[in-house]
């Protein structure tokens, strides 16, 4: 496992199972954190969002990236190869570990060896990390075959050349959110988890009419505030939830549902899990 010092002020959960593992990594805005990883599983580091006002992240003390805006970027540290990150935040951030036991991530072509890569920007290996991640937690009992495609998928994408794996992302078409307007908006609504979203606020705060608002919303973000928000409080449930001081029926309270059953049902869509059984995996 990834350490992570100091520790105190992180929140992270992780679920897995045979040779694929994930870990949910919170870091709350004003933090200094060091992460520090070797082992004998490859290890996937997918940061989520969060901005950062000085950071470096290194393999082997030779491949490294002082680059400080992260969403959507990934690491990748070959079994056996030091990994080494630190960074301070300007907003919240979200890091999620994927460890890949080196049987899994097979390469596709059977060339060679994976090497690492720093802070790289790829649509293609996001997704299909995403997808992985998702497989993962939903632990699903036929999922097996699923991750192990999935896998071979990765390896095959991680195993292009370096130059196209480094790329920035290409604009394709503009009108989405800058990025002071989604720390802006994602901040706001981590503060708010336990309120319904309030659009017109949300349009205020970066200056924006409510139309434009929810369209630039939906492009930056690939799906409307509301959906947005429902991920974000799931995503807090399942912290929650691997506490058991905490009952199901606060969580859903803090979180602002005034039934268990509604909190139950969004939580068994988003994850596939129902939050009892959810919690059992931490006993």
């Amino acid at each position: 496992m990834v350490s992570i010092t100091p520790s105190e002020p992180v929140k992270r959960l992780g679920t897995g199972w045979r040779w694929w593992f994930s870990d949910n990594i919170y870091v709350p805005v004003d933090s200094k954190i060091e992460f520090r990883f070797r082992g004998s599983r490859h290890l996937l580091v997918l940061y989520n969002e969060g901005a950062r006002t000085s950071a470096e992240t290194l393999i082997d003390e030779q491949y490294s990236s002082k680059l400080r805006g992260s969403d959507r970027r990934l690491t990748f540290v070959p079994a056996g190869h030091a990994y080494r990150e630190w960074f301070e935040t300007g907003s919240a951030a979200r890091v999620t570990f994927l460890y890949l036991d080196p049987a899994a991530l097979h390469k596709a072509d059977g060339e060679g060896s994976l090497s690492p890569r720093v802070y790289l920007w790829d649509s293609l290996v996001w997704e299909t990390a995403s997808k992985l991640k998702k497989a993962i937690e939903s632990r699903g009992a036929n999922c097996t075959a699923y991750l192990e495609a999935l896998s071979s998928v990765l390896a095959h994408e991680l195993s292009g050349p370096s130059q196209a794996l480094a790329r920035e992302p290409v604009r394709v078409s503009r009108g989405g959110l800058a990025s002071w307007q989604r720390r802006v908006v994602v901040e706001y609504i981590e503060e708010h988890l336990g309120e319904q979203v309030c659009l017109v606020k949300l349009a205020a705060l970066v200056r924006l009419s409510l139309h434009h608002f929810c369209r630039a919303f939906k492009q930056s973000f690939g799906v409307p505030a509301y959906q947005y928000q429902v991920q974000r409080r799931m995503e807090a449930a399942k912290l929650q939830l691997a506490d058991r001081a905490i009952s199901i029926t606060d969580i859903a309270l803090s979180l602002g549902y005034a039934q268990t059953s509604s909190f139950s049902s969004a939580f068994r869509k988003t994850t596939g899990w129902t939050p009892t059984d959810y919690r059992r995996e931490f006993e």
